[in-house]
């Protein structure tokens, strides 16, 4: 294959897929830094300044309420037993309830607009994230689980959108609240302030002590579900295998395990912060017993000046469960913005992986219709990792025009060196040039787009089979395609199909047999009319009748382009201009058909022998 990050993925033992895990994602990460991941997200927010400007001044409307209420409350009940030259009471009740329903309507007005600045945010989080999902080399893809990349780019993202919004209304009007209520209850009665006060110290200190653990198992809880989701991925993409061996108990075992670890930690993380609101709602009820006991001692013994009175302690009751309020639903929202924050390192982790390498400041643009298609190899050596070379010492020479065609055992390093050549990779040192120049001076998005690549593995994305064939030329008329579709003989069956041309397929179409699907792989590629051809053991899920004509109709696109062929059957290569026998990462032999037949070497008796099975 050209690149299956599935097939270089390190693979599962039973029972074991639970413990794979992608390397941004350790569930032995070290904690990160809460504070700079929110500063992080706040920067999504740029554009948006004028509407959390109209938030800040409906929050302090709502602290306004907050502030006042109470001291309304006070009011009315000092007037039902103060002296005769009390306000009238009605016209406190109306500025009460004047001042709850503005309240409320600024509530109401700040969760609306936090709403759509929140969604806009986390919709171009998510655009950034798919952005640099497209801008990573290869490698990346080959070294992590598509199942546990799509959590994040989905469940994650979804789940700062579910919360985020919530957390910064909580955050913003508790600030303002208890700023306004502290104010407020120190201008009443500074003692009383105090009574009121004494169990802040005990709620931070609950709550310092309840974050250590939810931090944790939210983390986890993440973490283990982009596992999850990796593992559903894979195995409904692969449920024919499992059918086919019979291993449908053992992936439920596995799919168990995950599960089980996706329970524990979701236990722990509920558990944990579960503990938060019945601990503030006995510390805010024994605060209320200290506040009515202090209260009413000072209102009975007159003490400071008889100012605390009947009023200032209802008043301060109100306050004590106005400031209560604000913390009691920031602690009910707490294991929520947690995992949030969580979800937020996940996607960060993605945002800062290296993307490929910049090309030069004086990388050109590689114009196709410019391709003369001369190649050149030269000492090249490549390794995964660099201290273990899979292809060393390749070198040859590509004439404009010619057929390369690469044989060799399985893991020989075929498909290794049409990576290189398409930029999938980079050398690790060597050269390797196109018309004389490396490919390093041109940029990769030109230089890819030079290549036509046909693989083993068809993907056809979802879409029509119209869409489909246009993938590589979007501006194809629909004669162009169907005369692509005519060369390698796909129109036939095409027609057959319930809509033709505008049937609608997806990657795992079984409309299609494999066969069918190959044919409209090599009908995209003569569709783009690539000025070099790749060819990926292109014709090897076709019967031998339709290999003839999808031959015959290569051999007409092959025609003045440069091609590579990697192939398996040998007979299919024999005309090739050149043919390189690639073993252990080297060239062992090369030359023509006619020329390496002399030599009965390694190409001769690989010929041999597939003539005498078939023959046999």
């Amino acid at each position: 294959m050209m690149h299956s990050p599935r097939a270089t993925r390190p693979p599962n033992t039973p029972g074991q897929f639970g413990r794979h895990q992608a390397r941004f994602g350790r569930s032995d990460d070290k904690p990160k830094n809460f504070m700079k991941t929110i500063a992080r997200l706040m920067g999504y927010f740029r554009g948006q300044r004028v509407l959390l400007g109209v938030v800040v001044v409906l929050a302090l409307m709502t602290s306004v309420g907050a502030m006042m209420g109470p001291y309304f409350i006070g009011l009315l009940v000092d007037g039902l037993v103060a002296p005769p030259d009390s306000p009238p009471i009605t016209w406190v009740f109306i500025a009460l309830v004047v001042v709850y329903a503005a309240s409320s309507l600024a509530q109401f007005n700040i969760n609306w607009i936090i709403a759509g600045v929140s969604q806009k945010m986390v919709k171009k989080l998510r655009g950034s994230l798919f952005g640099h999902l497209q801008s990573l080399p290869i490698s990346f893809f080959d070294k992590n689980m598509h199942g546990e990349l799509m959590s994040r780019l989905s469940n994650d993202t979804d789940n700062i959108a579910g919360i985020l919004g919530t957390g910064l209304v909580q955050i913003l009007t508790t600030f303002i609240t208890l700023t306004g209520v502290l104010i407020m209850m120190l201008w009443l009665s500074p003692i009383m302030t105090f009574f009121a006060l004494v169990s802040v110290p005990l709620f931070f200190g609950i709550s310092k002590l309840i974050a250590k653990k939810t931090s944790k198992y939210f983390r986890d809880q993440q973490m283990i579900l982009g596992l999850l989701n990796a593992k559903i991925e894979e195995d409904i993409t692969g449920m024919a295998v499992i059918k086919a061996y019979g291993a449908g108990e053992r992936a439920i075992s596995e799919f168990a395990e995950v599960n089980e670890r996706l329970r524990v930690a979701g236990f722990g993380a509920q558990v944990w912060s579960g503990f938060i609101m019945p601990a503030m709602n006995i510390i805010n009820n024994l605060s209320l017993a200290v506040l009515v006991f202090a209260g009413s001692f000072l209102a009975i013994s007159g003490a400071f000046g008889g100012t605390v009175t009947v009023g200032v302690i209802a008043a301060f009751i109100a306050y004590a469960r106005q400031f209560g309020r604000p913390l009691n639903e920031l602690a009910a929202t707490y294991n929520q913005f947690q995992s949030a924050l969580a979800s937020a390192e996940r996607v960060f982790a993605v945002l800062d992986e290296s993307v490929e390498i910049s090309d030069p400041a004086d990388a050109v643009i590689l114009e196709k219709e410019k391709i003369r298609g001369d190649i050149d190899f030269d000492n090249v050596r490549f390794g995964y990792n660099e201290d273990t070379a899979v292809i060393e010492g390749v070198s040859f020479h590509a004439a404009p025009g010619s057929v390369i065609a690469l044989v060799g055992p399985t893991g020989a390093g075929k498909t290794t060196i049409v990576n290189l050549l398409a930029r999938f990779y980079d050398i690790n040192s060597g050269t390797i040039s196109l018309d004389g120049h490396p490919l390093e001076s041109y940029t990769r998005s030109s230089l890819r787009s030079a290549f036509g690549i046909v693989l083993q593995d068809t993907y056809l994305f979802t879409g029509t089979v119209l869409d489909n064939l246009r993938y590589g030329r979007p501006d194809a008329t629909e004669e162009e395609v169907k005369e692509a579709a005519c060369i390698v003989g796909a129109d036939h069956f095409i027609a057959q199909l319930p809509d033709g041309y505008l049937t609608v397929l997806n990657e795992n179409s079984r409309t299609l047999s494999q066969g069918q699907r190959q044919l409209l792989a090599i009908a995209r590629c003569v569709l783009a009319d690539p000025a070099i051809l790749i060819l990926d053991e292109a014709t090897s899920s076709v019967d031998t009748r339709t290999e003839v004509k999808i031959q015959q109709a290569m051999s007409m696109l092959m025609q003045k382009r440069t091609s590579f062929v990697i192939a398996h059957r040998l007979r299919t290569v024999a005309g090739a201009d050149r043919i390189l026998v690639i073993d252990n990462g080297q060239i062992i032999e090369q030359g023509s058909h006619a020329e390496l037949m002399e030599k009965d070497g390694v190409y001769h008796r690989m010929f041999e022998m597939q003539l005498k099975g078939i023959m046999s």
